[in-house]
């Protein structure tokens, strides 16, 4: 979701919405999806009304240019809340929709998209998950891109789809394996529709490259999707990054999926530790 630098929620003063101000905001929270929203009616409070967290960190890497061998997960490989690494998804499966009317992208489509990925537009993340459906939509075209844990957020939450590391890397291997629609990628997406996300991820905002590129060695090509979303009954924070990463002569792809951080930027830093890591024993394996 867009990034602020040390985003702070919103409290209620005098002249400040009352009651059915809030229920309002609540209502457009819901509607739209966007976290912004509820930051601004000031329904997340200070994380450290939580208490004492509890973080948790799955990192799950798969070497590309070795695709035979099966992904290393490091931590619990269970469900958590994408936020908005789902807008990979929700375009993958755009574009699946649209090859299969035998199309490409319109015009409003790609603006939309390009906003969505290169700076992480909520309200165009909106407007494309009702245009593919949806949980149902999206969870349809997941079973083709081999998706077997990843369930859609109820409604028109799309930031609470529920995802794991392995199923995030198989739909990084949808989108990163060489040969398009082949047998031998398994990726219902053409290379043309390939190439398009692919390069929508190199395209990531300034304020946003943060997350797996850590694992990237310096000046090696990256391409990534961040999430990042603040619980409103906790405080706490979802932090997520998933994508492409360089280092020696291999690519990999590393999917890093972490909640419970008191802070977002202490979030930040354990996701990133977190890929170095993966990406070092991934590369010490061979």
């Amino acid at each position: 979701m867009p990034y602020r630098q040390n985003p702070r929620p919103t409290t209620h003063s005098a002249g400040a919405p009352g009651r059915r101000g809030t229920r309002a905001g609540v209502r457009a929270a819901l509607l739209t999806g966007s976290v912004a929203t509820l930051l601004t009616v000031g329904l997340v409070g200070p994380a450290s009304a939580a208490g004492t967290p509890h973080a948790r960190v799955t990192t799950a890497v798969l070497d590309l240019d070795h695709p035979a061998r099966s992904p290393q997960v490091r931590g619990n490989d269970v469900p958590y809340d994408t936020a908005s690494i789902v807008k990979v998804d929700i375009l993958s499966a755009l574009l699946v929709r649209a090859q299969d009317a035998g199309r490409g992208l319109t015009q409003q489509e790609r603006t939309l998209a390009e906003a969505m990925i290169e700076h992480s537009d909520n309200d165009a993340a909106t407007a494309l998950w009702r245009e593919i459906g949806r949980a149902p939509g999206l969870e349809a075209v997941n079973k083709r891109l081999g998706l077997s844990s990843t369930v859609g957020g109820a409604g028109g939450t799309w930031g609470l789809t529920r995802t794991t590391a392995s199923d995030q890397v198989r739909l990084l291997s949808a989108v990163f394996a060489d040969g398009g629609t082949s047998a031998a990628s398994g990726s219902a997406l053409t290379k043309t529709s390939q190439s398009y996300i692919r390069t929508l991820m190199t395209r990531i905002a300034a304020g946003q490259s943060w997350g797996v590129s850590a694992a990237s060695d310096s000046g090696a090509g990256w391409a990534l999707k961040n999430g990042w979303l603040q619980r409103s009954t906790t405080g706490l924070w979802d932090i997520n990054s998933v994508g492409r990463v360089t280092s020696g002569t291999h690519h990999y792809l590393v999917a890093v999926l972490s909640d419970g951080n008191a802070t977002m930027p202490g979030g930040i830093a354990a996701v990133e530790s977190a890929a170095r890591t993966a990406v070092s024993s991934a590369r010490a394996a061979g």
